[in-house]
């Protein structure tokens, strides 16, 4: 199974967030993000609801984050969620933002490079899932394998 990438972002950071999505896409993985969304329009608690479905087709959340995170509800409510579903999980920090403290606690990329690190990270990961899947470990293989991508991310970054 390929991961699936969801691309949390503020709406203006629409074009930064389509960037890394096609650079997640060339290294192979698959993505959701909602620039050409139309179901997007909704509001409520039917847009809760279709964010939600989204999310249970991916496997994966990586946040925009930048200085106009801050001003985002969305953004906020989908890392949550993510987080719930145990979701790999991690930032891609921008413009001179800092990490929120809360999400200090898993792996966040500045550049590029982190982002193929991210990538490498996501393939090696899913690939653990699958393996435990496959020895028996049910329900626990994605809970094994969330731990095992933010320890390894992070390492790699260079966070502890």
């Amino acid at each position: 199974m390929t991961p699936k990438v969801f691309v949390s972002h503020k709406q203006e950071d629409s074009e930064r967030a389509a960037l890394i999505a096609a650079r997640l896409r060339m290294g192979g993985l698959d993505v959701y993000i909602d620039v050409i969304d139309a179901q997007l329009s909704k509001s409520g608690p039917d847009l809760a609801d279709y964010i939600r479905m989204r999310l249970d087709e991916c496997s994966q959340l990586l946040a925009v984050i930048s200085p106009i995170t801050r001003a985002s509800w969305w953004v906020p409510w989908e890392i949550g969620v993510a987080t719930e579903k145990e979701r790999f999980l991690a930032s891609f920090v921008s413009d001179g933002a800092t990490v929120p403290e809360f999400l200090q606690k898993w792996p966040y990329l500045q550049n590029m490079a982190d982002l193929d690190r991210y990538i490498t990270e996501s393939k090696r990961a899913q690939h653990l899932v699958e393996t435990y899947r496959q020895q028996g470990y049910g329900s626990t293989a994605q809970s094994r394998g969330f731990r095992s991508f933010h320890s390894s991310l992070k390492s790699s970054l260079g966070q502890r």
